[in-house]
């Protein structure tokens, strides 16, 4: 009986990333939430398997050569669970670097470029006082609709980002469902648009989304704001 991995993780795109994955491989695993508007990313036991006080992060008890191994970085943990289990990662060195391509393409530019699209469209006017600023806000709702282009044309013809459904459809789509949220407009991209319903028909995908739906929200108070977004509270 395989002993189950523990997931640390908080209902964000970086976390959905990592919850699909391990319900799409059929991976037991057991949640352990880290709250990150309340500051539990700082503590000191979740620091040493997460050095960069982020989440999600793993600790796989059969790790490699059957000893315990601890994984953080949504990308490594995903390139690390599909060598795990062989699945989701391409049948050659061809194909898995160009899985690779498009998930580091998804870690170093989509998570970012929409991430500040979040934070300066939804969660700055929230503040205290609100802090409403359209350059930062045309700015990122630019670069993520771009990157948006870039996915679109590399969806022509295909139905899923390397041929075959694999890591890098589970973390580009992570980001992608929240296309409203990043106020871009879908008509303009209709080869993603039939890409992100194509996975969401997964139910794997459906369930790892769901993983603890009720958790996620904005945040509101002084004191989550100081602690996600550095800021100062009274």
């Amino acid at each position: 009986m395989q002993e189950p991995i523990e997931l640390y993780y908080w209902p964000t795109p970086n976390g959905w990333k990592i919850s699909i994955a391990l319900e799409e491989m059929s991976l037991p695993y057991t949640v352990k939430l880290v709250n990150i508007g309340k500051g539990e990313q700082f503590e000191p036991d979740f620091l040493k398997i997460a050095p960069n006080n982020r989440m999600p992060a793993i600790v796989d008890p059969d790790g490699p050569d059957g000893k315990p191994i601890s994984v953080f970085e949504s990308g490594a943990i995903l390139q690390y669970l599909a060598r795990k289990t062989g699945k989701f990662y391409g049948n050659s060195e061809r194909e898995r670097v160009e899985i690779d391509e498009w998930l580091m393409w998804q870690m170093g530019g989509l998570g970012p470029m929409a991430g500040q699209t979040h934070h300066f469209l939804t969660y700055a006017p929230l503040m205290d006082p609100p802090q409403v600023l359209p350059y930062a806000q045309d700015r990122y709702r630019a670069e993520t609709g771009r990157l948006y282009g870039v996915l679109n044309r590399r969806l022509e013809g295909r139905d899923f980002i390397c041929g075959d459904y694999s890591i890098a459809d589970m973390a580009i789509w992570s980001w992608a469902c929240l296309w409203e949220r990043q106020e871009q407009d879908i008509t303009k991209f209709p080869n993603m648009k039939l890409w992100l319903d194509r996975c969401k028909a997964r139910p794997a995908l459906f369930k790892g989304r769901d993983v603890a739906a009720d958790m996620r929200q904005a945040p509101t108070s002084k004191e989550a704001q100081k602690i996600l977004f550095k800021t100062k509270a009274d």
